[in-house]
Formats: structure tokens, C-alpha cells, sequence
């Protein structure tokens, strides 16, 4: 399944209790249509209020794919204004939504004036940034890591090393930026913990090569705030095959 949400209303991808979550409004419109449990898994797990461009998500169903049509047409009735589902195609019995992808890139956005058209899926920033020196900071960040400095506590993770092939920022127009980050794999809340570290050094409270000490004391305190998540997408994932 290919399919886009906005994260504003959602707890996470992750069905959780007492929550509303991009994958459990999914798994019960599939329910309803199908008239029997429908579970999917997704390619990641996005913190409450982060956004996908591109999510991926794998399923089993039983159903003739001329009838495909109106099944996205169904589902995309019953989930809302702030999911869409794009696409359904048929991959190998084992394919895996997560383990499978060879790559995920994430975007965060800033805007350096305030604008009443950007503060819902972009972060407000100080016009004053250092994002050459930001730029420094994130080159240093690339490579294969241990990011457990970036990472929050207590997650399930066998390991927190991650190959980090892609971190920069880069200039949208005059008052906007995103940032594009691309990883094999990411820790929970690390993209934004790596953001708020870069932010630091935006600010000037410490130099660009600062981060390594980071890295290399793998302690979650010796890193920057979390940011926001609303600014955050998820905007691609690669699979080493084609659907």
C-alpha cells in the first residue's frame, strides 16, 4: 500500500491504546470493507504530529485485483480528509514493508519570516541562522554512526548504528529552507534530535565540529532539544525491487 497522511490529528503511525493513529483509522476502514481484521505494518513509525509524503505499509488480502479500484476508492472515503491512499500493489509473500527498504529520506522545513501560510507544516525560525555552519555540522553527521545520542531512551532497538548517507540544508527562497536527511535506517525521534542539534550551532552556543563529541558520547543529554514534529516528512523510501 502506498498511501501520504498529514500527522497533526494522529498519535504516531503506531496503533497504540486510548489513540488515534495513522495505522489503526487505516487498519479499521480495511476491516469495515473487508468484514473481517485486516493488519498492516508500515515501512517506519512516525512520531505523533510528523507528516508522510511517501509512507509504504504491506497486507494480506484475499481479493481480485479488478476490484482494487474500489477498494482505494472505499478506504479513502472512510479515513478522512488527512490520509490518502494512492496505491495497492502486489509484491512476493514475503515482502516486507520495513525490512525490506534499502533507504528512507526525511525533510524538515523552516521559514525564517513569520507567515500565516507555513506555521502549520514548517517551523518559524530565527532569521539570524548560521546554516553554513549548520551545513558544517550536518557533513560530519554522514557516515555509518552510532547515533544513540540522537536517539530517545529505552527504545526496542538491537542496534543504534545507522548509515548516514545524505544530511543538508538547503535553500527553498529567500525565507525558506528544508532540511534532507537519508538514512538505511532511523532511530526514534532522531531526525529531530539530529535538527535541534544543528539549530544549536545555527545559534552559534556551539562550533560545527561539536557534533562528533556528541556522537561520540553516546548520551542523549549531550545532544539538542527534540523539534517540533509538524515540519517533519517523511518523504521517501527505496525497496530493492520495483512496484
Amino acid at each position: 500500500m502506498h498511501l501520504a497522511y498529514r500527522g497533526e490529528k494522529f498519535h504516531g503511525w503506531q496503533s497504540q491504546p486510548n489513540a488515534v493513529s495513522v495505522q489503526s483509522t487505516i487498519e479499521q476502514a480495511l476491516s469495515r470493507f473487508m468484514r473481517r481484521p485486516v493488519p498492516i505494518v508500515g515501512a517506519g513509525r512516525t512520531d505523533a504530529g510528523v507528516n508522510a509524503r511517501m509512507m509504504i505499509a504491506h497486507l494480506d488480502l484475499d481479493i481480485d485485483p479488478a476490484d482494487t479500484p474500489r477498494l482505494i476508492a472505499a478506504l479513502n472515503s472512510m479515513v478522512g480528509r488527512d490520509i490518502a491512499i494512492y496505491g495497492l500493489h502486489p509484491v512476493a509473500p514475503d515482502a516486507h514493508a520495513r525490512f525490506d527498504a534499502t533507504s528512507r529520506t526525511y525533510h524538515y522545513y523552516a521559514h525564517t519570516r513569520k507567515s500565516p501560510f507555513s506555521h502549520q507544516l514548517s517551523w518559524l525560525a530565527s532569521h539570524d541562522l548560521d546554516f553554513e555552519a549548520m551545513n558544517r555540522a550536518a557533513s560530519l553527521l554522514i557516515g555509518r554512526r552510532d547515533f544513540t545520542s540522537f536517539s530517545k531512551l529505552h527504545t526496542d532497538t538491537v542496534t543504534n548504528i545507522c548509515d548516514l548517507t545524505a544530511a543538508r540544508w538547503e535553500r527553498i527562497d529567500d525565507t525558506n529552507w528544508r532540511f534532507v536527511i537519508t538514512a538505511d535506517r532511523f532511530l526514534r525521534n532522531m531526525v529531530r534530535a539530529v535538527v535541534g542539534t544543528l539549530v544549536d550551532v545555527g545559534r552559534g552556543k556551539m562550533p560545527p565540529e561539536a557534533v562528533i563529541d556528541i556522537l561520540n558520547r553516546q548520551n542523549r543529554c549531550a545532544a539538542g532539544t527534540s523539534m517540533p514534529g509538524h515540519a517533519l516528512f517523511l518523504w521517501d523510501i527505496t525497496y530493492p525491487y520495483p512496484f
